[in-house]
């Protein structure tokens, strides 16, 4: 049969057979999502806690601190990414472990911006 077409997670020798590719990348980029969300998390928390943190985060002003941390959730994200597909790229790492990090990490972002959770720490 063909082979595989360019970009396929696995590769073929000369003889046939498949050679897996490392996932690292993949895992990178599933992890740095995890981290964004928990980032987000964490920041609605803090800015729940602390209004001098709350007043930090507010960027701007029709926005307030939702400004703030949306931003810094996001250069979280941007700069997990880098750093983990720099450290990961040519590894060997289950995909299936990141995916489970990664939903750790999303549901702690989750309950981090959950009003229930988030108000229990305001002062």
């Amino acid at each position: 049969m063909g082979s595989a077409p360019e970009g396929a997670a696995a590769e073929h020798r000369r003889d046939g057979h498949r050679r897996d590719r490392p996932e690292g990348a993949v895992s990178a980029a599933i992890l740095a999502a995890g981290l964004g969300a928990a980032a987000l998390g964490v920041l609605t928390t803090l800015a729940e806690a602390s209004t001098s943190v709350k007043d930090w985060l507010a960027w701007s002003e029709p926005v307030g601190s939702l400004s703030g941390k949306t931003l810094l959730a996001l250069a979280v994200w941007l700069v997990a990414w880098a750093v983990l597909h720099v450290a990961l790229r040519k590894k060997a790492v289950e995909t299936v472990w990141a995916l489970v990090v990664c939903l750790v990490l999303i549901g702690v972002g989750v309950l981090g911006t959950f009003p229930l959770f988030f108000r229990l720490f305001e002062p």
